[in-house]
């Protein structure tokens, strides 16, 4: 090593000259530190002498003016080494050891590829049939993938901590992309392309994004008018699609790149850093902590805009840890995909199954009755509204078939609802809120009773399973278990779904707890609730205006406390406050119990499982002072097949409304088995559509607590695009009073 300092001077009567100059290169070796250098050294009247520390410089350019009179002119210039960021298992091989041995353990989302890789290597991982061209990946491809698309975006200037928006629908190359930018270290924000222009817009900015990675050009010229006038962006990727076909001009001083160039650019660089030990030296290299955010997902929101939850690395790694406590997965098993999967409960469902070795399907709304047959999965996750679906579409079926097969299907259907409760009291699966237990001997005389009339039922069961309930489920399609989240499912569609053998398993949560926080186990499939808390999470019901913690069976404001809850809202520290409390409790803004434990009797094994009854801001305060949630009436309601959307409304009224979409189709065909209109009638007057709800309304909710007095018929569905549903198809209700303010007027004059 050099270790004393180079010494250039001139004579002391060295001064300005104008003539050529020549060059001379001093380039010392073996530096503590290597950095580059550039030096001219100036002389002066009086004398010059410059010393340069060996221990600053890699090199040393010298310029000296020829003759005895002379300049050297020095300029200095420090080249940065560029930080790079690391999942730390997924890219173990490229990381610096220091000696020290690196950990297998998670400690990014990304770090869920190298593990899997190793386990399940050439096992198919992701099939995507409906993109041009079709894709299916192993597991080994998909880590390179990630790999290359992480490294190509490094290569354009993607940078630790920077946020890039990901508007993209379901699609390999979502999760490719998903996970490439969080390998970088950078923050990905996502939405898909059903949310409205101004939305998206608002997202991209607020999150103060760089960059946006996107589905394909349609759905960029959809943005391009508002984004390019209104939002600085870095560049654009495009994951599907040719860049000819975005819109001319749009795009002006913007790099445009394609997914596949992405990936070449990443794969070139890769192979360039494997090959070059001058080339990883000019890096200083970090891992990424588990603490670090991971993502932005604007919350979906029924009312008001959405503001951005900030998940961790940690948040999501629960997640993923944790779900298999709620039911088993084993490799080979198929998953079909069809919420969208920039969703929290899509997303870190897939995060989880990836580590199972399951394959995965990609879908649509359009082919999923087709794929739910054609490839038989053995899981879905989805929202009530598709199992609703599903099920008004078996009704359907059934009650056009012949009047003998409809006897017998609707008797059996019967016989096996009997059969599934009088089960679920001799198993102790009946939720309940009482605190009281009842007697060994009445719990014993409840046993017996139960048990012996559904062992009388058995054979019929048994008979109707394989006669009629294997071809339901055939047509179905989902082998194993059907997952439901997002919002409850009706109890007398849970209930339906178990008399015919299918395992539907709710589960609770919020995008702020990354997001499930409950869920119903195989063997505890407590019907009415959303299971017990998964593990590390504590939950707790509150009085919504005192704070008081309330006991087991009492009805408050749902709190919860654990790994999953977010960091806090992105730049909105007020509501952050208003939803976290300083000891980490979030208020759920949801209202619910928990259930008491029993030691014996029909409730003895529902103790401790989590029941949510509705939204607190949901509640409607009718001018009487009575509370109402509207959940229960509206899931009552949907039981006709007459209806096909339904409001609750009558804030501050003295009885309660409703704003009805009715189902046209069924209507006509109620009104002609009725002979309220002629066999051969094409259309029905609004009059005879409202007074035939009426009746349903009746009919099905005459158990609730509360009943409906004028109702509202609109012609028009709620649907994303009118921005009445939320993204994962809930309805909200504030636009949808909003919209209707003149007419919810009037029905109550």
């Amino acid at each position: 090593m050099l270790g004393a300092p180079i010494n250039i001077s001139s004579s002391p009567s060295c001064c300005s000259s104008s003539e050529n100059r020549k060059a001379i290169m001093l380039s010392p070796v073996c530096l503590d530190k290597p950095r580059s250098f550039q030096f001219l050294f100036s002389g002066s009247k009086s004398g010059c002498s410059k010393t340069l520390d060996t221990k600053q410089l890699s090199s040393a350019k010298l310029r000296v003016s020829g003759g005895s009179k002379f300049r050297v002119f020095c300029d200095s210039k420090t080249q940065e080494l560029q930080i790079r960021r690391c999942s730390p298992l997924l890219e173990k091989a490229s990381l610096p050891s220091n000696g020290a041995p690196l950990s297998d353990e998670w400690k990014a989302v990304p770090d869920i590829w190298r593990s899997s890789a190793e386990k399940y290597g050439d096992r198919v991982a992701l099939v995507d049939p409906y993109h041009d061209p079709p894709s299916t990946l192993t597991y080994n491809q998909l880590e390179q993938e990630i790999l290359d698309f992480a490294e190509g975006l490094r290569v354009i200037g993607v940078k630790p901590e920077e946020k890039y928006a990901l508007f993209a629908d379901n699609s390999c190359r979502w999760l490719v992309a998903d996970q490439g930018i969080m390998a970088t270290g950078a923050i990905n924000v996502v939405r898909g392309s059903r949310s409205a222009v101004e939305e998206l817009l608002h997202i991209y900015n607020h999150s103060e994004s760089v960059g946006l990675v996107i589905d394909n050009p349609e759905f960029f010229n959809r943005l391009a008018g508002k984004f390019c006038s209104n939002a600085r962006m870095r560049f654009i990727v495009l994951l599907w699609g040719e860049k000819s076909r975005l819109a001319n001009n749009e795009t002006l001083g913007v790099p445009v790149f394609s997914y596949k160039e992405i990936v070449k650019l990443g794969r070139e660089n890769r192979a360039a850093l494997i090959n070059s030990l001058d080339a990883r030296k000019g890096y200083r290299y970090e891992v990424i902590g588990s603490d670090d955010i991971a993502t932005l997902v604007y919350t979906s929101g029924t009312t008001g805009n959405p503001k951005g939850v900030m998940l961790s690395h940690k948040n999501l790694l629960h997640q993923i840890e944790n779900l298999g406590v709620l039911g088993p997965a084993k490799p080979g098993d198929r998953f079909l995909s069809m919420l969208p999967t920039w969703h929290t409960y899509e997303r870190a469902c897939e995060y989880f199954i990836f580590t199972r070795g399951i394959e995965q399907v990609y879908t649509t709304v359009r082919t999923l009755k087709d794929d739910l047959r054609n490839y038989k999965p053995d899981y879905m996750i989805s929202v009530p509204l598709v199992y609703e679906t599903l099920y008004s579409g078996i009704q359907k079926q059934i009650s056009s078939s012949p009047n003998a097969i409809k006897l017998i299907v609707f008797s059996f259907i019967r016989i096996s609802l009997a059969y599934t409760e009088l089960k679920r009291i001799y198993e102790g699966l009946c939720l309940t809120r009482n605190l009281e237990e009842p007697s060994h001997i009445v719990s014993m005389f409840d046993y017996l009773w139960s048990k012996t009339i559904a062992t009388i039922l058995w054979p019929l069961h048994v008979l109707a399973t394989k006669f009629v309930y294997k071809k339901i489920r055939s047509a179905i399609g989902i082998q194993k278990t059907a997952k439901s989240g997002g919002g409850s499912l009706p109890t007398h569609i849970e209930k339906f779904y178990e008399a015919i053998g299918l395992e539907v398993q709710n589960g609770y949560g919020l995008t702020e707890t990354s997001p499930c926080i409950a869920g119903r186990r195989p063997y505890y499939n407590v019907l009415g609730s959303v299971g017990h808390p998964i593990p590390l999470t504590e939950f707790k019901v509150v009085d919504s205006e005192t704070g008081e913690i309330l006991p087991p069976g009492s009805k408050g404001i749902i709190k919860v406390r654990g790994p999953p809850v977010m960091k806090g809202y992105y730049k909105n520290p007020l509501a952050t406050r208003q939803a976290l409390d300083e000891d980490g409790w979030l208020n759920t803004g949801d209202i619910g119990w928990i259930a008491p434990h029993h030691s014996v009797g029909r409730s003895r094994r529902c103790g401790g499982v989590i029941v949510f009854e509705g939204r607190a801001k949901d509640t409607i305060v009718l001018s009487s002072g009575e509370n109402v949630e509207p959940l229960e009436i509206e899931e009552a309601a949907l039981r006709s097949a007459l209806i096909q959307q339904i409001v609750v409304i009558g804030q501050d009224q003295r009885r309660l409304g409703a704003i009805i979409v009715p189902n046209k189709d069924e209507v006509l065909l109620a009104a002609k088995e009725a002979s309220i209109v002629d066999a051969d009638a094409v259309d029905l007057s609004k009059e005879k559509i409202t007074s035939m709800l009426y009746e349903e309304l009746r009919k099905w909710t005459s158990e609730c607590s509360f009943q409906i007095g004028p109702i509202l018929v609109v012609d028009e569905p709620f649907t994303i695009e009118s921005g009445l549903l939320t993204p994962t198809m809930k309805i909200r209700r504030d636009r949808v009073v909003a919209q209707y303010k003149e007419e919810i007027a009037n029905l109550y004059k």
